[in-house]
């Protein structure tokens, strides 16, 4: 039956009714978000400038490239040891708490926190290997420490065979602590860095990461090292160094790829034992020691920061290292 005029303007009237509920909702649920995105955005800034204040300052600033770099010195030995953090090490003096411990009693060490790191100034200068090599060894000259051990956790390892490389005259041995290889592959992961610069301009990163509990709770911190930890983490998420670094490890892993540790160099490598996920993990280590007439492997169940949980064996097992190559070494 066709249909009337009346029924055609009563069908258009409960058209236009349904599309102006639609609307309606759709407004409103932008609106909501809206509200949402300006609550967590402007909450961010409040507790960004509040948690800034709470921030106890340690170690000692040096001006590097016209920034500021810090830098925390424990312990008076006659060998100095230079500790180089993984990447995303929130705030490495902290961190390597427990590790500079059982250290300090017998060596001078010194915590470098590249920039972006810890109480380090930003910095939109390229996060490629050269300059990050540079800049750390720009900050152990301007303390006159010209003559050091490197020790390095995760990446280090990549920024480390530069390092020695470049200033072998300096460098007196390599410890890697479950530290990166050339060789170990499936670094050439697009990382989503687009995405987490919008979570920190948003506010949403404090979100989340607030969202998914302390990181820091079940390491053995005591409470005030964990709520500094946590008040740096909140301060470095995201920022534009470590973005920036992001974009180039894999640049960054293609360039160490013709690199080999100096034969006459002491390397001792402390590697994660248990790795599920690389099976092939101690043994790239093992093929990475033979590189130094004095490479040594010592093999360590934990997590992949290794210093968190095994700082005494590590320590024990570097001290003995050092002590055995000793009369070796000129």
């Amino acid at each position: 039956m066709p249909q009337t005029e009346e029924m055609k303007m009563k069908n258009g009237t409960r058209a236009k009714k349904v599309r102006s509920i639609l609307f309606k909702i759709v407004g409103a649920i932008i609106l909501a978000v809206v509200l949402f995105l300006a609550v967590v955005f402007t909450v961010d800034k409040i507790s960004s400038r509040s948690e800034q204040k709470r921030i106890e300052h340690y170690g000692q600033q040096v001006s590097v490239d016209g920034k500021n770099m810090n830098v925390l010195i424990q312990g008076e030995g006659e060998e100095t040891v230079v500790l180089l953090p993984g990447y995303g090490t929130a705030a490495p003096a902290l961190d390597f708490k427990a590790l500079i411990e059982e250290l300090a009693p017998f060596y001078k060490v010194v915590v470098v926190e590249p920039f972006g790191y810890g109480l380090s100034d930003d910095t939109k200068k390229e996060r490629n290997t050269a300059n990050i090599v540079s800049e750390i060894h720009e900050a152990l000259q301007s303390l006159n420490i010209d003559r050091y051990i490197l020790m390095g956790h995760s990446i280090a390892g990549i920024y480390g065979l530069d390092y020695v490389n470049k200033y072998p005259d300096e460098v007196i041995a390599f410890a890697g602590i479950d530290s990166s290889v050339p060789a170990q592959g499936g670094m050439d992961v697009e990382f989503p860095t687009g995405t987490f610069k919008f979570l920190k301009k948003s506010g949403l990163a404090r979100l989340m990461l607030k969202a998914s509990g302390d990181p820091y709770a079940e390491l053995p911190f005591d409470d005030e090292t964990k709520k500094q930890l946590n008040l740096i983490t909140l301060k470095n998420l995201y920022n534009s160094s470590s973005m920036n670094e992001m974009e180039h490890i894999y640049s960054n892993f293609v360039a160490a790829q013709n690199l080999k540790f100096p034969e006459n160099l002491p390397l001792i490598l402390f590697v994660q034992s248990n790795n599920e996920n690389r099976k092939d993990w101690l043994s790239l280590h093992e093929e990475q020691a033979k590189e130094s007439r004095y490479g040594k492997v010592i093999p360590l169940e934990g997590s992949h920061y290794l210093h968190h949980t095994r700082s005494k064996e590590i320590a024990e097992g570097f001290k003995e290292f050092m002590n055995d190559i000793s009369s070796k070494v000129k």
